[in-house]
């Protein structure tokens, strides 16, 4: 890659940090896409996919091989703190906390390279994707008819990584990012006088109870060797200080990278909401949200990738998952494929991700383009298992 473009992606990846759309309003992002598509000369480009999407489609020769390359678009409701950066952004309450503008340009530099590359044959399916951040996207496209009007061999995706090296590209050997989903458990009771407290069912006594029961479900239900995580991060309930309230929720999140630990913390959270109804003499609810699988590598797609990221930077091959969650998990339901993480550098002054201070490392677009450059050439070139 040139210096040039490299300053070119540089220049779209600040603008679209200074013109982030919010998760299920990327609108204005998918319009930049598609324009900067056409002036490469793209003409084969989806619109709407699945929301905003956009899926642009490369061909060359006769090759029946296909591969899609994904990359995220949206935004966070999270304000900026960092009024010393140029390029901050100008939406009130939005922000790219998670360097989606910078997956997005990368992609598009990977649609630039591809171009001018003459050596490969097949088709290359280039996947904008809106609405990862909890929005559903991956989900939306697929109903959209993603696979079927993109058929794709194989997938490959990426994130940047805050903490490890510039540029540096990880490989997972299986789980990359873990299953999640979010839980509501919820506890009616009988308002009434804080003073007569006995002529009440107490639904704030209930949440109490709850909040350190469900704390003991990892704690002693979870094999430790499977990881996994309850957290509790919000609590609703009570109108008046001298009221015994009639309802109280706790909102929260759930994590696990082994099925067995889903199930156990899953079946835990129902146990405890029952018990502490029964003990507290009201009604329990726990409602749990469909959430994400296991971003997991396919051995042979990891194997590919390791390949592609060793011709293009460092990579690693020794890092743990995350307990984070990502919307690439659909895609590789469907069909076979690997996510990478590509070094952001140090984390300092508190940018990790979705942090207000955030800001993508415009340095490492050059590695994200050459990997997905590569790891798409190099798909096109063997066959799938």
């Amino acid at each position: 890659m040139t210096d040039e473009f490299h300053a070119t992606l540089t220049s779209w990846r600040r603008h679209l940090h200074a013109h982030p759309g919010l998760t299920l309003h990327e609108g204005p992002t998918a319009a930049f896409i598609v324009q900067k598509l056409r002036e490469m000369g793209v003409s084969e480009i989806a619109e709407n996919v699945g929301g905003h999407g956009v899926v642009a489609t490369i061909r060359r020769g006769g090759g029946n091989r296909s591969v899609g390359l994904r990359g995220d678009m949206d935004a966070l409701p999270i304000q900026e703190q960092a009024d010393d950066l140029p390029w901050k952004s100008t939406v009130p309450g939005v922000m790219h906390a998670c360097g989606h503008d910078g997956h997005t340009t990368a992609l598009l530099g990977a649609a630039r390279l591809l171009l001018e590359d003459k050596s490969w044959t097949g088709a290359v399916h280039l996947v904008f994707q809106p609405a990862e951040e909890g929005g559903g996207g991956a989900l939306a496209m697929i109903a959209d008819g993603l696979f079927t009007r993109f058929p794709m061999d194989r997938i490959f995706g990426w994130h940047n990584w805050p903490g490890l090296a510039a540029g540096t590209i990880a490989i997972h050997d299986r789980a990359v990012m873990a299953a999640g989903a979010r839980i509501e458990l919820i506890f009616d009771g009988h308002a009434g006088h804080a003073a007569l407290p006995h002529l009440t069912r107490d639904p704030l006594l209930a949440a109490g109870h709850a909040i350190v029961a469900a704390q003991s479900i990892v704690a002693r239900n979870v094999d430790p060797l499977m990881g996994g995580v309850v957290s509790l991060t919000v609590i609703e309930g009570g109108e008046a200080q001298n009221q015994v309230p009639r309802r109280v929720t706790i909102k929260g999140t759930i994590r696990w990278l082994h099925e067995d630990a889903g199930d156990a913390i899953k079946e835990g959270l129902q146990r405890v909401t029952d018990g502490v109804a029964a003990t507290c003499g009201v009604k329990g609810t726990l409602i749990i949200s469909p959430g994400l699988g296991i971003t997991a590598n396919s051995p042979a797609e990891r194997d590919l990738a390791a390949a592609a990221a060793a011709s293009v930077t460092a990579t690693r091959r020794d890092m743990l998952p995350a307990m984070t969650g990502e919307d690439f998990a659909w895609f590789l339901k469907e069909v076979p494929g690997a996510f990478v993480w590509i070094g952001n550098g140090p984390a300092e002054e508190g940018r990790d991700l979705h942090n207000a201070r955030y800001d993508f490392n415009d340095a490492i677009l050059p590695v994200a383009s050459r990997y997905l450059t590569e790891v798409a050439k190099r798909a096109l070139a063997s066959d799938p298992a």
